[in-house]
């Protein structure tokens, strides 16, 4: 059964999420560099923030609303996980093997294979 008020809560977040990613990507341009260095800001802090807030929320034994809003919502709308693939793919089409090492490292190969999935038939 869809509960309307829970998808209120996630597309709050959501908005939430996306407006602090965007102002971790504006406070961060003009930082003289190819390297993606906003959106893997985005994705370690996003990273912190949702085992923080998992770890909280289980040990006071928190609603499943608060985690709608501030997990599923907020954290999954502030991290950047396609635009991390894209830029990925992207350095490795330029040919920056070494930075492309450097910043997938520890990330998800199928999230890769997709987005150049998703290039290769818009293409």
């Amino acid at each position: 059964m869809i509960i309307f008020k829970d998808i209120f809560l996630v597309g709050a977040g959501s908005f939430m999420g996306g407006i602090a990613r965007y102002l971790i990507s504006l406070a961060m341009k003009g930082m003289g560099s190819a390297f993606p260095w906003a959106t893997m800001t985005a994705n370690i802090v996003g990273c912190l923030l949702i085992g923080l807030l998992w770890a909280a929320f289980n040990r006071v034994n928190a609603s499943s609303q608060l985690n709608l809003l501030l997990i599923v919502g907020f954290c999954g709308g502030f991290t950047t996980f396609s635009t991390f693939s894209k830029e990925s793919l992207c350095l490795l089409q330029a040919g920056n093997y070494s930075t492309f090492v450097l910043y997938a490292l520890g990330s998800v190969v199928l999230g890769i294979v997709a987005v150049a999935l998703g290039y290769a038939l818009a293409k």
